[in-house]
């Protein structure tokens, strides 16, 4: 069976190779010359865990390639992927689905034969039918059926998530269009994963209302660690206890910084303007939306109130920055406001984050980069640990209170134990529980 996937971001790049894995020849199509010749020498334009070696066998075996040409990759393939960029439109934060529809008409005039279109962007409910309209418009004597097949990866755990998926969501009422689903999706099937077949709309709707739900337990976990510190209870214990309830589950349930990244932020704030557009306005995505840009921007805060309310003159020390582990992604990252504000605060930043420095220095300014975490320490008035990369979490605890001016940790993702580090000699301030003073 042979696919073509247009665009090799994260997105296509991931279903591309993992696609290949299932043993359908994929050929990944993008208009960036520089991406793909890079993909075409194996260096890989992104941080994902595997996937380097992913790609790399499925192209010595054959089964994976790259190409700018999208007209010489349509003709002929079974079905062709659009997985574009919809990034939340200037103004009005709608999802901008200009690169989805430049695509389809290009799609539309290359295609050879009974051709499923398969949308695999991130697109607001309705967008299939749009498609349709460019394809009848196009091509009006064209074979085809327009889906919708929602991608829920993970950054960080994508080729699992692709491998070893929850659900695989197909949108189309099309009899031959399930027909070759099914068997793009074989494996999946062997392994008996759930596969839900619905209409487009509704397959649309599913990963936006998953995305704003998740987001959803963030945000309302985060709240509850505030009201936590207020309250003089324990914010972890908390989410342990609710989550132990099989109705609410323990996953999200992880008090920070705030959300960020490619989908939240964008999906969330896509569906409350869809839903505002329909006459259905969302209150509750809408309060979550405002909550989280607002926390983030709060964060910067802690760390003043943690330097007796003044960073001027003084050195932070920054460890991660990209919005979570195991990726190089600093899209909406709560790194991005903490810096902004503790600069404004008059404050030196020293930084280090295992993979997502490049990224960082491209939307950063003024900031001191380091080769290691303990190069940001010497004399620094605080610590704050943003990112939860595995590397922080047995950090010399000695060596550390000896470099830094201050023995003050602010720990945004509580990785470490609050006694503990009261006993180290360290005034340490976390997410969802009161300070303790040194011992």
């Amino acid at each position: 069976m042979r696919v073509a996937m247009i665009g090799a971001g994260y997105v296509g790049l991931v279903s591309g190779a993992c696609f290949s894995e299932f043993g359908v020849d994929v050929i990944c199509v993008d208009e960036d010359r520089v991406k793909i010749n890079r993909l075409q020498a194996g260096e890989m334009p992104i941080y994902e865990p595997g996937l380097e070696d992913l790609v790399s066998s499925n192209v010595d075996a054959g089964r994976l390639s790259f190409t700018t040409d999208l007209k010489a990759a349509v003709g002929g393939v079974e079905a062709v992927f659009i997985a574009v960029g919809t990034p939340s439109r200037r103004g009005d934060g709608h999802a901008d689905l200009s690169y989805v529809y430049a695509v389809a008409e290009e799609i539309a005039d290359a295609m050879n034969g009974y051709t499923v279109v398969v949308t695999k962007s991130t697109v607001p409910v309705g967008t299939g039918r749009e498609v349709e309209k460019i394809f009848r418009r196009v091509r009006p004597d064209g074979n085809y059926d327009v889906v919708s097949n929602p991608e829920f990866l993970r950054e960080g755990s994508a080729i699992e998530d692709f491998m070893r998926p929850d659900r695989v969501v197909i949108g189309t009422k099309s009899k031959r269009a399930q027909d070759v689903m099914r068997q793009v999706y074989r494996p999946l099937y062997l392994n008996e994963t759930p596969v839900l077949f619905t209409s487009r709309q509704t397959a649309e709707m599913i990963k936006y209302a998953a995305n704003s739900f998740l987001a959803t337990k963030i945000t309302f976990i985060n709240e509850i660690a505030d009201l936590c510190e207020a309250l003089e209870a324990d914010g972890q214990d908390v989410a342990k206890g609710i989550g132990l309830d099989g109705r609410i589950g323990r996953k999200f349930l992880h008090a920070g910084p705030g959300y960020g990244g490619s989908c939240f932020p964008k999906d969330t704030l896509a569906l409350v303007r869809t839903a505002q557009q329909s006459g259905h306005p969302l209150k509750i995505v809408e309060t979550v939306v405002g909550v989280n840009d607002a926390r983030k921007k709060a964060m910067a805060e802690r760390v003043v109130a943690a330097c007796d309310s003044s960073v001027k003159g003084k050195t932070i020390a920054i460890l991660g920055v990209t919005f979570k582990p195991n990726t190089d992604d600093m899209r909406e990252a709560p790194s991005l406001d903490v810096v902004a504000g503790l600069q404004q605060g008059g404050a030196t930043i020293r930084a280090y984050d295992p993979e997502g420095m490049a990224q960082a220095k491209q939307v950063m300014e003024g900031v001191k980069w380091c080769e290691t975490a303990y190069d940001t320490l010497p004399g620094a008035a605080a610590l704050v640990i943003i990112t939860e990369w595995n590397e922080f979490r047995a950090l010399d605890l000695h060596r550390v209170k000896q470099l830094m001016g201050q023995p003050v940790m602010v720990d945004l993702r509580n990785i470490y134990n609050p006694e503990e580090m009261a006993a180290a000699g360290f005034r340490y301030y976390c997410i969802g529980r009161a300070a303790l003073p040194p011992f």
